[in-house]
């Protein structure tokens, strides 16, 4: 059997040379799915192989079917990449193999998360006292919020909702803005919330929640356990609720209010964008994805609970077999035992920028963002069409199946990777910038292959 030291070794060097190559691979996969499948199936062997073998066939493959997340020209989702500080704790926490679930377990990973919990707390300029959890994803960390809401509003009305589950539970009202991620109604759901049940306020044309309509649908709700959901970073558009007045008005009401902030909440970093989020800090329950902004690898989700009693209360466990004190431990804050020592990524990510670091990655990917969207604007037939406020931007280039075949033929040729969407029913080509490699250059070659594909596109016969 080959020695860890020669797979280790042998990793490094192939891992080197792929990041290396990123500058002129192209960005979309050679093999789809099946191919990838083929190569890597075959029955089970009877016998083991040697682990350097092992890992020489996966790397033969699997490459072939690797998307080049990490380039500067992957714009595509909200997919950042990986700073290379992030990268290398993210390496030793494999390495050193950590159940980050008890202090106990690990004092190391535990204690990781408690600096980079006060130091993310600090940056983006929420209540130091806190409670955070480390968790897979955005998804995991609106869930983690919500849990927390959930709980906390059942228990103002007298109802143990970890006793007597919802069985005749006070009807918990949720109010969410009509351009919510689905990932809000996928939390709903597991909740035992129900999505169907959510009152739906109106957005304006950017996918902001209108604020009057907020305050007129909590009058006619009346008393009761209530949440309210808003967005910080629309998945399209970039856009901003109205954060202060919203969460004043929602407040007043006795809402529990959760902001959903999967790459938006980091404006709050930056001096020039943190007007994006003006009262952002007096909401009850934030989640983020240090993935996407940060750059840190996946996975690496953020729940923040204002009242950390409450978060612990929703997520915490108890019991004899697993060394515990009176210090809540990191399992308290999370939906999970077990788990990865996310922590240390987090921690090295923040460390290796510093305050002034954090910042200037934001205003990167916004200046970035402008740029796409000034030289864009400049194609004839195209047309921007939400503001870019932050790093999101969405263009059209006349009729939909012309935009849908641009989209089509972009992702084929390779130069770039942009997703398409459809967004206020009309289709469009999403382009959010949210990698720390992304250059000046990046964008040019990018925009390029728009022109490029968009002249081949509309001198072709008519899209069918």
């Amino acid at each position: 059997m080959s020695d860890e030291r020669q797979i280790l070794e042998h990793v490094l060097g192939e891992a080197a040379g792929f990041l290396a190559g990123l500058h002129d691979r192209p960005v979309a996969a050679r093999s789809d799915v099946d191919q990838v499948a083929t190569a890597l199936g075959g029955p089970l062997p009877e016998d083991g192989e040697d682990g350097l073998q092992v890992i020489e066939e996966l790397i033969a493959a699997a490459e072939p079917g690797l998307v080049a997340m990490p380039s500067g020209r992957f714009f595509g989702w909200v997919i950042g990449g990986t700073l290379p500080a992030a990268l290398g704790a993210d390496w030793l926490t494999s390495a050193w193999d950590q159940n980050a679930g008890l202090l106990a377990s690990s004092p190391a990973a535990a204690g990781a998360e408690r600096v980079a919990a006060g130091w993310l707390l600090d940056l983006l300029r929420l209540p130091a006292t806190a409670g955070v959890g480390f968790v897979t994803g955005a998804m995991m960390a609106n869930f983690t919020g919500l849990a927390s809401a959930r709980h906390e509003v059942l228990r103002r009305v007298g109802w143990d909702v970890d006793r007597d589950g919802l069985v005749g539970a006070p009807p918990v009202r949720v109010v969410v803005g009509e351009e919510r991620h689905d990932t809000i109604d996928a939390a709903l759901r597991y909740l035992g919330l129900g999505q169907g049940r959510s009152v739906v306020v109106p957005a304006d044309g950017q996918g902001r929640l209108r604020p009057e309509a907020l305050s007129e649908h909590l009058d006619r709700l009346g008393p009761g356990p209530l949440i309210v959901a808003l967005q910080a970073g629309n998945v399209n558009s970039g856009a901003f609720d109205p954060l202060e007045a919203a969460i004043e008005t929602a407040h007043r009401h006795g809402a529990w209010v959760h902001v959903d902030g999967a790459f938006g909440l980091w404006a709050a970093a930056s001096p020039r964008m943190r007007g994006l989020v003006h009262g952002l800090e007096r909401a009850d329950s934030w989640a983020t994805d240090a993935h996407k902004t940060l750059n840190v690898p996946y996975d690496s989700g953020i729940a923040v609970v204002a009242d950390a009693e409450a978060l612990y209360d929703a997520m915490g466990v108890h019991a004899a077999y697993l060394i515990q004190d009176e210090r809540p431990d990191p399992m308290a804050s999370v939906p999970e035992f077990s788990r990865r020592a996310r922590g240390f990524a987090v921690w090295a990510a923040l460390r290796s920028l510093g305050r002034n670091g954090v910042a200037e990655l934001v205003e990167r990917f916004c200046g970035h963002a402008q740029r796409f969207a000034a030289l864009l604007a400049e194609i004839d037939g195209a047309r921007v069409v939400n503001d870019v406020v932050f790093t999101q931007v969405c263009v059209s280039f006349g009729a939909d199946e012309v935009t849908r075949e641009v989209a089509r033929r972009l992702l084929a040729e390779g130069t770039a990777w942009m997703t398409p969407s459809v967004w206020q029913g009309r289709a469009i080509l999403r382009i959010s910038v949210s990698n720390w490699r992304t250059t000046d250059e990046d964008v040019d070659r990018t925009l390029e292959a728009v022109r490029r594909v968009v002249a081949e596109v509309r001198s072709a016969a008519p899209v069918s």
